[in-house]
């Protein structure tokens, strides 16, 4: 079974977008995944398909209506339906690279893409939507996080990347930042590659692997081996 991702969206134009091409574009071509992006506005009950309103308690901008939303929810993912619920949100949980492997892994997902000031609570909990964040900043909409979700869990699906190795070694993969990498031309402006790097001594390649990702991380990203070793310690 093919992963199946359904996005609910206010704008289903920006779908594919990057997604159709590249290694996601040819998988979803392929038929290695499937995507269905779904108007939220079809489900508004009214003529001027509102699918917003104002905030309970006052307060600027506008809220997302929780009935429209069930039953665009509903349509897309009925009573039986495997697939995780998800919120793009910046009040989320974040996205890791832990996170995408076990999306990966399952049927699919639903996108729930929220605009203007937010969800009604009451959605989110009526239909057990689960929030995500990409990061610690504020969209425009919930769209180009969606992007970046399935993006980093297609690429992870059977058969889609070339090398299934190519995964392994990448940011985040072993709770560090990559290593630097090289290629030719063997000397650029007066800079040459590492000569442990041309050694062909696959030991010592290694290692140096190793002390890169791990300096590299300790540099920019300390809390990355913070919770590495808190995680070892109580493992």
């Amino acid at each position: 079974m093919s992963f199946r991702a359904t996005v609910l969206t206010l704008y289903p134009e920006m779908f594919p977008g990057a997604l159709g091409l590249s290694l996601a574009g040819r998988a979803l071509e392929a038929g290695a995944w499937s995507l269905e992006p779904v108007q939220i506005r079809d489900f508004a009950a009214d003529r001027h398909r509102t699918v917003d309103d104002s905030p309970a308690g006052g307060g600027a901008g506008m809220v997302m209506r929780a009935d429209v939303l069930a039953r665009a929810i509903d349509h897309a993912s009925p009573q039986g339906d495997p697939r995780p619920r998800l919120l793009m949100s910046p009040r989320g949980r974040p996205l890791t690279q832990a996170g995408v492997r076990e999306l990966a892994a399952g049927p699919g997902a639903v996108i729930l893409c929220g605009r203007f000031e937010g969800v009604d609570q009451r959605v989110i909990e009526a239909r057990g939507l689960e929030e995500v964040s990409v990061g610690d900043f504020i969209l425009s909409g919930g769209e180009p996080a969606a992007l970046v979700l399935l993006d980093a869990v297609v690429r992870l699906l059977p058969g889609v990347m070339g090398n299934a190795a190519s995964g392994d070694e990448e940011s985040f993969e072993s709770g560090l930042l990559e290593h630097p990498q090289y290629t030719r031309p063997q000397v650029f402006e007066g800079l040459q590659i590492p000569e442990v790097l041309t050694s062909g001594n696959h030991a010592r390649i290694a290692r140096w692997r190793r002390e890169q990702a791990e300096r590299l991380t300790a540099e920019r990203r300390p809390d990355l081996l913070a919770a590495k070793e808190a995680a070892t310690t109580t493992g």
